[in-house]
């Protein structure tokens, strides 16, 4: 097979080697080998084994926003701390790139006029790369069902982006397209590749009218920015559910104090999210033989010799741990478990409102739990107004008692609801584009949760949303606008000039080749 001009010899050798595991130099011994069937049938399997793959690692960086929380899942579970985001994302990265570089490799061979002969070894790391992301995918269909919503939303922000691209990445195979169909002989594949691949570039260039993001709008129509909420504070400054996090989340200019609340033994409400203590404090080395009992196991005087920081510091929940500066990692080994009375004192102070949940909700006492919260809450002296309550247990008794404490709501509207609801909190993968609008017309403040990542927080943010519950209230903070905003003229005109640009590339590239 002659090499085609400009795809000198040893290129071409070169690819081949590489591609086939053959180092064949002489050009006479190249003659015999060509592409067969077969091995179109492998270059179809890799090219999918890449889009199968591409379109995992899309998954992956999706789920980064939620990926706290399958850590935490994996310490309750395997009592082993470890930030496995990164796993998530090295392991991707090295799929991706071995069949990114096969594909182009087969590429090159392609327009080089050179034989397909993927080597056996590259077919089963192929087969086990598609086993590994067919298992992830099932994976995080069975235990993580909700982060498929996650990604419907991920299309939101980025829809219009992946259209360009995607049309882009077709548009350039046109050439390797082009340069196999008029090689082949058989008028039967040369249909087929053909009607193909103008059923997919057609499909594309008419994909935007199924496309709907809440940030295409014009300017004068974007709704207030989102209030922030700190997620038991400001948990990737300070350790969760401390004082040094709630000071850290006042800094961020958070309007509220997301918390957690349990009842000690001796009736004292103090912040913990854990129903056992051994993530956030040192309890396996102060009392080992009660490491595994419950938090509401333990007397206040034995909840106070816990230390609340230095795992803060030992196992690194966040990245922005490492950027610490001395005196704060000092600070940090000082905190210990605080009270309810003290969260309550520091957010009256900082003017803060304080919102919480009190667990676990289960509990036989749970009644006890309640009453003596609100005995805290009343005493404490902090405006009523400043208290959010989550928790549905005994809500009737709550209203009674302290009637000026703000009802929030971990559940939509009801059709026949006999009091209007004025807050709910609510995950962000339960309220679509749609219910935020109307809920906001509606004058119902909407919070969501758990919101880390800036695209997501600029969604919700075109949507309308009153509130979001954070992690990430140092990045959220310095946000003054969405990540984009397009109004839908500019978008359309976007629209169209791609692909018209696209349809002149694919046109010019068949007509040239031939």
């Amino acid at each position: 097979m002659a090499d085609p001009p400009g795809c000198c010899r040893p290129c071409a050798t070169c690819l081949l080697c590489l591609y086939s595991c053959q180092w064949i130099t002489a050009k006479e011994k190249r003659k015999g080998l060509r592409t067969t069937k077969c091995d179109c049938s492998w270059f179809l399997f890799l090219f999918c084994v890449f889009l199968f793959t591409l379109v995992w690692l899309y998954f992956a960086i999706i789920i980064l926003n939620d990926f706290h929380n399958f850590n935490e899942f994996i310490f309750k579970q395997r009592k082993l701390w470890l930030d496995w985001s990164l796993v998530l994302l090295i392991a991707t990265a090295v799929l991706i790139t071995y069949s990114a570089v096969l594909l182009v490799l087969a590429l090159c061979l392609q327009l080089c006029g050179q034989p397909l002969k993927l080597h056996w070894l590259h077919k089963t790391l192929l087969i086990l790369t598609a086993l590994v992301v067919a298992a992830a995918f099932t994976g995080l269909g069975i235990k993580w069902a909700e982060e498929w919503r996650s990604a419907r939303i991920s299309l939101q922000a980025t829809g219009p982006f992946l259209h360009v691209g995607i049309v882009g990445g077709m548009t350039l195979l046109a050439w390797p397209l082009a340069t196999f169909i008029y090689r082949t002989r058989s008028t039967g594949l040369k249909v087929f590749l053909l009607l193909v691949y103008c059923a997919v570039m057609i499909t594309l260039y008419l994909a935007p009218l199924g496309i709907a993001s809440p940030c295409i709008m014009e300017e004068n129509q974007l709704p207030p920015k989102p209030a922030l909420v700190g997620h038991r504070g400001a948990p990737m400054l300070a350790p969760e559910n401390t004082l040094m996090s709630l000071h850290k989340a006042v800094d961020c200019d958070v309007q509220v104090f997301e918390t957690d609340v349990m009842v000690s033994a001796d009736g004292v409400p103090f912040l913990m999210h854990d129903e056992e203590l051994t993530r956030t404090t040192n309890v396996q080395a102060v009392f080992p033989e009660r490491a595994a009992l419950n938090s509401t196991t333990f007397n206040w005087t034995d909840l106070q010799q816990l230390d609340a920081g230095s795992w803060f510091l030992e196992r690194r929940p966040f990245p922005t741990v490492q950027s610490l500066s001395a005196g704060d990692r000092y600070q940090v080994t000082k905190q210990r478990i605080p009270s309810l009375e003290q969260a309550l004192e520091a957010a009256k102070q900082s003017n803060i409102s304080i919102m919480f949940d009190l667990r676990p909700e289960n509990h036989s006492d749970y009644q006890s739990f309640v009453n003596a919260t609100l005995e805290v809450i009343l005493q404490s002296g902090i405006p009523l107004q400043q208290v959010l309550w989550l928790p549905d247990g005994f809500r009737e008794q709550v209203k009674q008692q302290a009637p000026g404490i703000q009802q929030v709501y971990g559940r939509k509207r009801l059709q026949n609801e006999k009091e209007p609801l004025l807050h709910v909190n609510l995950p962000y993968q339960d309220m679509s584009s749609e219910e935020i609008r109307q809920y906001r017309q509606d004058n119902i403040s909407v919070n969501l949760y758990v919101v880390n990542q800036p695209w997501l927080f600029s969604v919700l943010w075109c949507s309308g949303v009153s509130s979001v519950t954070t992690n990430a209230c140092q990045v959220l903070k310095e946000m003054k606008h969405p990540i984009w905003l397009l109004p839908s003229s500019t978008y359309l005109m976007i629209w169209i000039v791609v692909d018209c640009a696209s349809f002149l590339a694919i046109l010019w590239a068949f007509l040239l080749l031939k």
